[in-house]
């Protein structure tokens, strides 16, 4: 299993370029840097990488497990998941070019209000990891080792 150092370092992370991109895209004129959009496809390729581990390598065993509320977290997480990828794919889809590596942004309110709100469910999706499915992982783990 994944080592909780490494997903902490993810999410601390994840954390800090969200504060930073959110805050350079404030200021209209940020958002057509080479900075802010190296912050944004740093941000973004690290958001997905974080959220693929933790459903493989977390939520996958957890499907597993004999206890139904142990099943039923994997689950939750899992189906979350799924809808953030989605919601999170569409912003992506909207607000950037892959292809030329830049942020098209026409409606700068309404970026700014759909980056907020796309960030905030990427911040309350790692806060629910740490305080609920991280300790689960543990709770488990110390299971296992007085068993052995």
């Amino acid at each position: 299993m994944v080592a909780f150092a490494e997903l902490h370092a993810q999410n601390h992370k994840i954390t800090e370029l969200s504060n930073v991109f959110l805050y350079l895209v404030r200021d209209r004129s940020m958002c057509d840097t080479d900075v802010t959009c190296d912050v944004f496809f740093d941000l973004t390729n690290r958001v997905k990488e974080h959220m693929e581990l933790v459903d493989r390598e977390i939520c996958g065993p957890l499907i597993s497990n004999p206890d139904q509320k142990v099943k039923n977290t994997a689950n939750r997480f899992l189906s979350g998941s799924t809808e953030i990828k989605r919601i999170f794919n569409a912003y992506v889809k909207q607000w950037c070019s892959q292809k030329r590596r830049s942020l098209t942004i026409d409606d700068h309110p309404s970026f700014l209000q759909d980056t907020e709100q796309m960030f905030a469910l990427v911040m309350d999706r790692i806060q629910r990891e740490t305080e609920h499915l991280y300790p689960l992982i543990r709770k488990l783990e110390g299971a296992d080792k007085q068993v052995a």
